[in-house]
């Protein structure tokens, strides 16, 4: 299953404000939560229902969102209640399966594999769920169902809001085929645009398509957008201990990365500022998180379970290098976040053939690295890949 906050950050901030004697549900005006105009974040970070009808949309500048609805309110974020709440979810859905993998701050999926000789059918669970969330916690969420999380997010994005939707195997032909093959999840608007030339226009265009004529066009990307267009996906839900928070950094950047070498830049700054932070904790981390998002504010993310726990920065990067290989759809990318989760106290190597190096030495290298880029600044000793070339 998936499940979806409808309108979340709005949601959120309406449920919050009732409670605190707030006369008005936000949900019902126009309406939407807001960044900071002075800043690159001024942006619609949520609408609520009234306001889609004068054409406002998520990730467009509130400037623009005045203009088309005079008498829009704007709300500013408060990402703590925002935390809180997402906590509320994540803790709720633990009460109907061990495996809860959160996607993003406002989604979850969770294997349900098993659990019916518990709680019953699947569909049946998922309508008394989206009852008990909408009484318990006050606001709404969409649920999909599928064999698969692929399939469970394409159906929970489905008719909204407050409604349970299934996208089986046999259901993929009638339920999906004749959406937009921009509904594709991980289907940019650059690789849209990519298809069109093809004459591929719906999800079934797609399904149905000459995979090696796509592949000369999209390398490897062609396999996994040929797999999900019919319903295929063997991801797992990796469930992460709810006391395991784990450590995050995310950076939205002036100027969009325009090519996968610059996101590699900034990405090994971003994996060596939280290995620092695990070694400091003397903590070992096995699963690791890449989040990207466009400049259409479109997000992707992923993430990967390593063979061994390790705080290296070094092995850290080559495990996201491949998760960027995997989310990267050659589109312009205004930010990128990392996060490491399921910590342990010690590093359970398991070693090949090839390793040539002493993982714990590796280690204490790095702790004296940190120890003078502490004193001396962070870039006394940096990696080769962060220093610009110099212009001859």
């Amino acid at each position: 299953m998936h499940i979806d906050v409808n309108s979340a950050f709005l949601s959120w901030e309406a449920v919050d404000m009732l409670n605190k004697g707030y006369s008005i549900d936000i949900r019902n005006i126009p309406s939407v939560i807001g960044g900071d105009q002075l800043s690159r974040h001024g942006v619609v970070l949520a609408k609520s229902i009234p306001s889609k009808k004068y054409g406002i949309l998520t990730g467009e500048s509130i400037y623009n969102a005045l203009k088309k609805c005079k008498q829009l309110k704007i709300y500013p974020p408060h990402f703590d209640i925002y935390e809180r709440e997402s906590n509320n979810l994540y803790n709720y859905l633990l009460n109907y399966s061990p495996k809860v993998e959160r996607a993003s701050i406002d989604e979850c999926y969770i294997d349900y594999t098993g659990m019916e000789r518990l709680f019953g059918d699947p569909i049946e669970l998922a309508n008394k769920m989206r009852e008990e969330i909408k009484n318990k916690y006050g606001w709404t969420v969409n649920i999909g169902i599928g064999n698969n999380k692929l399939c469970a997010k394409m159906a929970s994005d489905f008719s909204k809001p407050n409604k349970v939707h299934t996208l089986f195997m046999d259901e993929v032909k009638d339920k999906m085929w004749n959406l937009p093959v921009s509904d594709l999840y991980m289907i940019g608007r650059e690789t849209v645009k990519k298809l069109s030339c093809f004459d591929i226009n719906t999800i079934g265009d797609l399904a149905n398509y000459d995979l090696f004529k796509l592949e000369k066009t999209f390398k490897n990307q062609a396999y996994m957008m040929k797999d999900y267009a019919n319903g295929v996906d063997d991801s797992e839900v990796i469930d992460i201990p709810v006391e395991n928070k784990g450590i995050s950094i995310s950076k939205t950047y002036p100027k969009d990365l325009n090519s996968k070498d610059e996101v590699k830049v900034v990405l090994i700054d971003l994996v060596n500022e939280l290995c620092v932070k695990l070694r400091s904790m003397d903590v070992y981390s096995q699963v690791v998180s890449l989040v990207l998002k466009n400049s259409s504010f479109e997000h992707y993310s992923c993430q990967k379970k390593m063979i061994n726990c390790t705080n290296i920065t070094n092995d850290i990067y080559k495990e996201c290098l491949l998760l960027l290989d995997k989310l990267y759809r050659n589109e312009n990318i205004r930010l990128v976040g990392v996060s490491l989760t399921s910590f342990s106290k010690q590093m359970d190597i398991q070693l090949s053939l090839f390793d040539k190096f002493d993982k714990k030495k590796e280690e204490k290298l790095e702790k004296v690295i940190d120890s003078i880029n502490s004193k001396y600044g962070n870039t006394v000793i940096n990696y080769a890949v962060c220093v610009k070339k110099s212009k001859n």
